[in-house]
């Protein structure tokens, strides 16, 4: 018997789409009630689905599989392991965040509110599946698709050049998609050629043996580069910082909280799963770009003026550690970087929404126009300050223990890229703590004085957010038992191996 768990996690938010377009256009309150409750209902489902996850057990679960497309070997397949339930978790868990927070975010937008919450509802139907997907030509339908509403939403309801911000996203991603699927009807080819056509990546795993050293490396660009786009990784980064400071908060949330991380995934998923040799092969460029990331991400959000702008340069910083994480090719750094996709999304989450409170407030995205907020706004002043925090990974919040694990895994086979990202560290004091300065501390900037503090809708909805950062500071259990065996399985049985630790006596 089939498990439809994903399938009905993965119809719920479509189905409040349809209750939405039915409803009355002329009640927004209603429209937004549907949305909330939509994703609520999904987010509890998300849960229940995490506390039925059997850890143990390294095999897929939830695993539900029919034909689609028989005649190409196509099928609707999805499944789950312990990496890609923490990211529909994380997913799941963000969506409601970002309706209440956002609330008025349709407001101004082309097309009304209906519109607005059809579209993130149908994003969040996307976001479940291409984690969930088994089948490669079903995941590649899933990350084409998220781009429609991605872009209706920056091009839609965004602000300054929202119009050239969502095209300059949709022209990268598309590249990238073209590229991957190059690679995916290669894959097509080659199963043929040895065996049956398929695009099941359990059946997909094995042909790395049949293919010769330049195919392999080709196909694994094809993918990788797709995947470098969207996490983003430098120098593929670049439409990434007009897109966040056009879209509006939610949307932003949702980009680099989890649509980014479908980059990281499926490097993990596709690029170390089907092609291990080539994976080896490019490792040491791959580590190089991403220690590039690490510093030039840091550096820019170091000089950035505008505060979205900010947090989308600490972003492309944050993917340098969880790509440089992945091909380290340790068990610790693998565990290190799914942890760190997680706690970078609630972190992130917490700056884009307190950052969109206080330009909705102040009319400015510009960081010296915020001075002396902790005075006028405390709780808003406070939330900003922890969530920058949680950004340089101070001690006891999240993203400490996930970047700790990162660099501890990378150093024992990488160690000089380690060192070198450790400096990363201390950019990352300097491009929090200067902006926290100018904008929370000091006098009082004229028309700051009459800058209201959060409301209650404001507060319930920052209140999870700062709640996973400061429990999973001290007590990230829960999450490490669901990734350790997962990435333990995604090294192991592709060949790689933790490196042994010496002695005195080995020297």
């Amino acid at each position: 018997m089939q498990n439809m768990t994903l399938t009905v996690m993965m119809l719920l938010p479509v189905l409040g789409a349809l209750a939405i377009a039915i409803a009355p256009s002329t009640n927004e309150l209603l429209t937004k009630q549907i949305a909330l409750a939509t994703t609520l209902i999904v987010a509890v489902a998300g849960i229940l689905t995490t506390i039925s996850f059997d850890f143990n057990n390294t095999a897929l679960q939830f695993v539900e599989s029919y034909e689609w497309i028989p005649s190409f070997g196509i099928k609707y397949a999805v499944g789950l392991d312990g990496i890609a339930l923490i990211l529909i978790l994380l997913s799941v868990l963000l969506a409601p965040i970002v309706v209440l927070a956002g609330w008025n975010e349709s407001e101004g937008g082309r097309w009304g509110a209906k519109t607005f919450y059809m579209l993130l509802l149908v994003l969040e139907t996307m976001m479940i599946g291409v984690f969930a997907s088994t089948d490669v030509f079903l995941f590649y339908v899933f990350f084409e698709a998220m781009l429609i509403p991605v872009y209706f939403l920056i091009g839609g309801y965004g602000s300054g050049e929202r119009a050239a911000a969502a095209v300059k996203f949709l022209l990268y991603s598309l590249f990238g998609g073209l590229l991957m699927l190059a690679s995916i009807i290669g894959l097509y080819v080659i199963s043929g050629n040895n065996g049956s056509h398929t695009f099941d990546i359990n059946e997909l795993a094995g042909l790395s043996q049949y293919m010769s050293p330049m195919t392999q490396n080709l196909l694994f660009l094809g993918f990788f580069i797709a995947f470098a786009i969207k996490a983003p990784v430098w120098p593929l980064h670049t439409w990434l910082p007009d897109a966040a400071a056009s879209a509006t908060p939610g949307t932003s949330v949702l980009l680099l909280g989890v649509l980014d991380k479908v980059g990281t995934f499926g490097m993990i998923r596709y690029c170390l799963t089907l092609f291990p040799d080539a994976s080896k092969t490019f490792t040491p460029v791959i580590i190089t770009f991403a220690v590039i990331s690490i510093l030039y991400g840091a550096f820019l959000a170091i000089g950035a003026k505008d505060i979205k702008r900010l947090i989308a340069y600490t972003s492309i910083s944050h993917f340098g550690f969880i790509t440089m994480g992945i091909f380290a090719m340790t068990t610790q750094a693998q565990s290190g970087a799914v942890l760190y996709m997680f706690n970078h999304g609630f972190s992130t989450a917490a700056l884009f929404l307190v950052a969109g409170w206080m330009i909705a407030r102040r009319k400015s995205s510009t960081i010296s126009d915020f001075g002396g907020l902790q005075r006028v706004t405390p709780v808003m002043a406070w939330s900003f300050f922890i969530a920058g925090m949680s950004s340089l990974a101070l001690p006891g919040l999240s993203s400490f223990v996930s970047e700790f694990l990162v660099l501890v895994g990378t150093f024992t086979r990488y160690p000089v890229a380690a060192v070198i990202a450790t400096f990363g560290i201390v950019l990352a004091a300097l491009y929090i703590l200067l902006p926290v300065q100018k904008a929370l501390h000091g006098p009082t900037t004229p028309g700051n004085e009459a800058i209201k503090d959060l409301n209650l809708r404001e507060k319930i909805a920052i209140a999870p957010v700062m709640a996973v950062i400061v429990v999973l500071g001290f007590y990230p259990s829960p999450l490490l038992n669901i990734i350790n065996p997962a990435a333990a399985q995604v090294i192991t049985s592709q060949g790689f191996s933790d490196p042994l630790p010496t002695s005195n006596g080995d020297k």
